[in-house]
């Protein structure tokens, strides 16, 4: 079994911080509140409290959250659990997201006192648009964002669903203020590899921005799960079952690289979804952190676990050749 004990942590874009590879996305904590938070059911605290617990023991040392995962629901869960398990500010960074529609960019700095009362202590190390739509330009929130850096509200600024020429407007407008971009949290995994070809990556690496990946594992595709059993997909909660990568075609079209998954597996002791996520934040050297979620323990552990395996180059490659098709 080729195994590293633990992987180093990242300077994280152009920050100074330095985080794991590997941070805990903290969507599902949203306890059932708004539209977004919704998306999953209430989750007992004991088992978030045992997630979080996993994810620190393995050396994660970030979790990001967001405004409108529960409008203050998931950043409370977040920060309680953390401070249940003796965490403090100088153990964890937290990054949050100001949520933009419809609204103005004057709202970022009307609602970061609730943002930070609803962290209970924690900074906020990340402050990040959650998407590029507002009645507010770009350039107006990054003047908002600049304000907060300087009144030492928040520590550094990123973006979230933005394209290759919103990132560049934001890094430009942050410019003007003696800032800049520190990330853009975007959609990325084995199976949608849009940013290397549409400039997000490029454009991220040029600035030396940091790209978050969040949906590491399209929704849980990665896993495996849903091509062993396809009839599972009927019986899954929320949108995923009528999404085309989950129809027969679409699994049709992953399956190989689900095989080769399986077979690079075998080689390194792990799981197909470590496999998956360990050349998500290796590949592009330190560009890339994922974030994936966890609403079980087993799903925290297979997680932690992918930052201890060192893939090869060639099977690294061997990867990146299988899912060509998903650029």
């Amino acid at each position: 079994m080729e195994q590293v004990k633990k992987l180093k942590l990242c300077k994280f874009g152009n920050s100074e911080l330095m985080l794991s590879p590997l941070g805990l996305g903290c969507w599902q904590f949203s306890m059932g509140k708004g539209a977004i938070g919704k998306y999953w059911p209430v989750q007992e605290e004991a088992l978030t409290r045992e997630i979080i617990q996993i994810h620190l023991d393995d050396g994660v040392n970030w979790f990001d959250t967001a405004e409108a995962y529960g409008w203050g629901a998931s950043e409370q869960m977040t920060s309680k659990m953390l401070k249940e398990l003796g965490k403090t500010p100088e153990d964890v960074s937290i990054a949050t997201k100001w949520w933009p529609f419809p609204r103005t960019a004057r709202s970022i700095i009307r609602t970061i006192d609730e943002r930070l009362a609803a962290l209970n202590g924690f900074p906020i190390d990340l402050h990040q648009v959650h998407q590029p739509y507002s009645f507010s330009s770009v350039e107006a929130e990054m003047r908002a964002m600049a304000k907060l850096v300087k009144e030492q509200k928040i520590r550094y600024v990123g973006v979230s669903n933005f394209s290759a020429s919103q990132m560049e407007r934001a890094h430009k407008a942050l410019e003007k203020e003696g800032l800049a971009l520190t990330a853009n949290q975007v959609r990325y995994s084995l199976l949608d590899r849009r940013i290397e070809s549409n400039g997000i990556l490029e454009t991220a690496r040029r600035l030396g921005v940091a790209i978050i990946a969040y949906s590491p594992l399209a929704q849980g595709l990665l896993s495996g799960k849903f091509h062993d059993k396809p009839e599972s997909v009927a019986r899954e909660a929320g949108f995923r079952r009528y999404l085309p990568a989950f129809k027969k075609k679409g699994l049709q079209k992953s399956q190989p690289l689900i095989n080769l998954l399986k077979e690079i597996a075998v080689k390194y002791d792990a799981v197909p979804a470590q496999i998956a996520l360990n050349w998500l934040f290796r590949y592009h050297g330190e560009t890339v952190f994922v974030i994936p979620g966890a609403t079980k323990t087993e799903q925290a552990r297979i997680n932690v676990g992918a930052m201890k395996i060192d893939l090869s180059p060639e099977d690294m490659d061997a990867l990146d050749r299988a899912s060509q098709d998903f650029k």
